[in-house]
């Protein structure tokens, strides 16, 4: 009976392997959350991106006016939070804390879709949806009872010089370890809601990911580990060493062990393979002390780590300002340290609507 058993996990984990080599996309990124001593949470992805994703660093007072940007049935929120934020093509939120210690992250599914628009619910578009959980929410618990109620319909739309529909879905942790991760599937939300949950990738759907992970954990990180740049075998990389790096109180090494899980499993710079061709490279990594309120950030092409202190920021409605900070083509202006005062204002970007 454990013989068959056994055969059963490693037939489900075939298959799954199988079909996350038929989902696979070029667009890839890796999120993970570490549970350090003394409360110190962590929170790390890395961006793989095929092109120049255009990012820059900005940041957001509380009180700031947004709409869901889909036409008239779109939601409409005042932001109660204040975050630094990392962009996509200046129009869309694809990273960032708040002040909470909330963190968000969207990272590719393709196996995403998404409910019809009729306006039985206000729209919200997709380029919009990690700034939305931002500035509402404090704690995953209080974004989860929230988004159960599905205070909105998602609306996506092409991504920026491609002819392909954007397909994403959400991570969100705060700076108590709780984890969620929301997809939509065949048109429904599903949300899975876990301190446990710390590792995301990309296909399969995140389900299918632990299916896979279960397999992998049978046979232990210690003996071997996969080393592909599939999502799969990311996140089974990622899985282990977030929890095998130590636990230290010193903060300066919970912040260097989390660059060096997230390293571990970004895309060399550049690489190319003949059945490939666009597979996707680490463009930037960040990484979010929760307890702690630092943003770093740590482009692919310049040597130096840098970072905001939103302990440093004003954030209020009243005398907070938006600023954008220009990181450049391919984020390769080179900064150092902290970089509050090298933030300069700006108008808000507007979220790719339709």
């Amino acid at each position: 009976m454990q013989h068959q058993k056994r055969f059963l996990r490693n037939a489900l984990a075939s298959a799954l392997v199988a079909t996350s080599l038929l989902a696979s996309t070029t667009h890839a990124c890796t999120r993970v959350v570490f549970h350090g001593d003394d409360s110190h949470v962590i929170t790390a992805r890395s961006m793989d991106w095929r092109v120049d994703v255009e990012t820059n660093l900005w940041v957001f007072p509380r009180g700031m006016e947004r709409n869901g940007e889909v036409g008239p049935d779109s939601i409409k929120w005042t932001s109660k939070y204040g975050s630094v934020i990392a962009s996509g093509y200046d129009i869309s939120t694809t990273d960032g804390m708040n002040e909470a210690g909330l963190v968000a992250n969207v990272l590719w599914l393709v196996e995403s879709e998404y409910p019809v628009f009729d306006g039985s619910a206000p729209g919200l578009s997709l380029a919009a949806w990690a700034q939305y959980i931002l500035d509402n929410f404090a704690t995953v618990d209080e974004a989860v009872q929230a988004l159960r109620k599905e205070p909105y319909t998602i609306v996506t739309n092409f991504v920026p010089g491609q002819d392909r529909l954007a397909t994403l879905h959400l991570s969100i942790s705060d700076a108590s370890g709780d984890s969620a991760i929301v997809e939509y599937i065949e048109g429904k939300q599903v949300i899975h809601h876990s301190k446990e949950y710390q590792v995301l990738t990309n296909s399969p759907t995140f389900k299918q990911q632990l299916a896979l992970h279960e397999y992998w954990t049978e046979i232990g990180g210690t003996v071997f580990l996969p080393g592909t740049n599939r999502a799969a075998d990311r996140f089974t990389r990622a899985a282990f060493y977030i929890n095998a790096v130590p636990r230290d109180e010193n903060r300066l090494k919970s912040i260097a062990s989390v660059f060096s899980v997230i390293r571990n499993v970004s895309v060399p710079f550049g690489i190319t393979t003949p059945d490939q061709p666009n597979i996707s490279s680490t463009r930037w990594r960040t990484v979010a002390d929760q307890k702690n309120l630092m943003y770093f950030f740590e482009s692919a092409l310049t040597p130096n780590t840098f970072w905001v202190d939103l302990k440093s920021i004003d954030f209020s409605e009243k005398t907070g300002k938006v600023k954008m900070l220009d990181l450049g083509p391919n984020q390769a202006n080179i900064f150092s340290g902290t970089v509050n005062d090298k933030f300069k204002p700006a108008e808000p970007f507007r979220f790719l609507g339709i």
